[in-house]
């Protein structure tokens, strides 16, 4: 068992990190998080967006907000996957962060998933 909440912890650590340093490279400007944007035609956006994803973020850390920061998450990450496959971009780099996030919310609340699972 206490196994598994390392593990919990760890995969929730790396996919919080993983969007929460994406959103904040955003809002700063960093060159190689906008230049995706400018490719989109959105690098007005890139705070917004920044801000967005870290917002997410902390609402995916908490227990009581699990569910609507993973919802949340789903969504900014399968429009970014769209955006991608709109103008025949990759859509690794959003599925990548989405895969990770589904997986951890798994592991956190099976309940998500499985109707016959219990919310812990």
């Amino acid at each position: 068992m206490k196994t598994i909440k390392i593990i919990t912890t760890l995969l929730t650590s790396l996919t919080i990190s993983m969007v929460a340093i994406s959103g904040f490279m955003k809002i700063i400007h960093l060159p190689w998080s906008v230049d995706g944007l400018i490719k989109f035609n959105l690098p007005n956006s890139a705070t917004v967006l920044g801000l967005m994803e870290v917002a997410f973020a902390i609402l995916f850390i908490f227990p009581n907000t699990m569910r609507i920061g993973f919802i949340l998450l789903c969504c900014y990450f399968s429009g970014a996957m769209a955006t991608e496959l709109s103008h025949d971009g990759s859509m690794i780099n959003p599925a990548i962060p989405l895969t990770l996030i589904w997986i951890t919310a798994y592991i956190r609340d099976k309940s998500l998933f499985l109707t016959s699972a219990k919310q812990k």
